[in-house]
């Protein structure tokens, strides 16, 4: 690897019940199956860069509850470290209640808890200790406060390190956020949300405006996999067609991958390739980390989908 990768965001225990179809509201839907997992976006997103070979990096906070210490410990048995994650006295950790149906949908509440209380100033002394440079990854989220996140990039930015902002949520991330990052990664509500309606390309090409010359947005589409729109040119990122379990955390394993990509050193449509073929590969699994792909899965998958793509063109 040439470069480390920082992810700064939340970090979350969650709840996940799975049921045959997602209730209507204030429909009651019985039969479904309890379990617990690690998650959080960021802490997500951490531990599938991680799980690629990243050397990686988190920045957080958890609660001083029994959470926060089951979700330190889940990110160092996942190999990222975590120095730069906060436990902060009288606050709980971020929990996400997580209901699943049974073609893999989702529908999701969080409470931040810790995540809302990160200030822009710790995130400030975590990014200076690392000493970042010009080869390393620093992917933000926004389930932490709009302050924090900002700070995050204008780091990243000052160290002339690659900045991703997932814009997760997009609500609250002005004009002058959005353009320290030099990749964005929203799904396509996220980038209505920022970008208003018309395509994906033509949305993308709204929020990078006058600076589409210098940054890119890949937009994550579900099964028809994602866009990436940089400078003049719009590349569609097909997905492979599978059956989907669980797509809780595919969002997050294209973010990590991506950023462990960028930091190997790919360039950002390798990177991008990586990153759909791992989210992809994450939907066939349940749990949002469990389905995490390990490198050489990755590395299989990307090599089998060559070999279709070959054999469908001699034939």
């Amino acid at each position: 690897m040439s470069g480390r990768v920082v992810v700064v965001g939340s970090v979350n225990v969650d709840l996940v019940v799975t049921v045959e179809r997602l209730p209507a509201p204030g429909e009651t839907v019985v039969g479904g199956r309890f379990a617990r997992h690690q998650g959080g976006k960021g802490g997500n997103q951490a531990f599938a860069a991680a799980r690629l070979g990243a050397s990686t990096l988190f920045v957080g906070a958890v609660g001083d509850d029994a959470f926060g210490t089951e979700a330190r410990e889940a990110l160092v048995a996942g190999g990222v470290d975590v120095d730069g994650l906060l436990t902060l006295p009288g606050q709980a950790t971020g929990v996400a209640l997580i209901l699943v149906d049974e073609r893999g949908e989702n529908s999701i509440a969080v409470a931040g808890g810790a995540n809302a209380a990160l200030t822009s100033v710790q995130v400030r002394q975590a990014l200076r200790r690392l000493s970042l440079g010009p080869g390393d990854v620093v992917l933000v989220g926004h389930e932490i406060r709009t302050g924090a996140t900002h700070e995050a990039l204008r780091q990243a930015r000052l160290a002339k390190a690659t900045a991703i902002l997932n814009p997760a949520p997009a609500g609250g991330l002005q004009p002058e956020t959005l353009v320290l990052a030099d990749v964005l990664t929203p799904n396509d509500l996220e980038l209505t949300a920022l970008a208003g309606d018309g395509s994906p390309s033509v949305r993308a090409r709204r929020v990078l405006g006058h600076a589409a010359g210098e940054r890119s947005v890949l937009v994550s589409l579900g099964r028809r996999g994602a866009l990436l729109v940089a400078g003049r040119q719009a590349r569609a990122i097909p997905a492979a067609k599978v059956d989907t379990v669980d797509a809780t955390g595919a969002g997050d394993a294209l973010n990590g991958a991506l950023a462990a990509g960028l930091a190997a050193g790919l360039d950002l449509t390798e990177a991008s390739r990586r990153a759909v073929a791992a989210a992809t590969i994450a939907v066939t699994r349940p749990g949002a980390r469990s389905g995490m792909p390990t490198a050489p899965e990755l590395d299989a998958a990307l090599a089998a989908a060559a070999h279709a793509t070959r054999r469908s063109k001699r034939s």
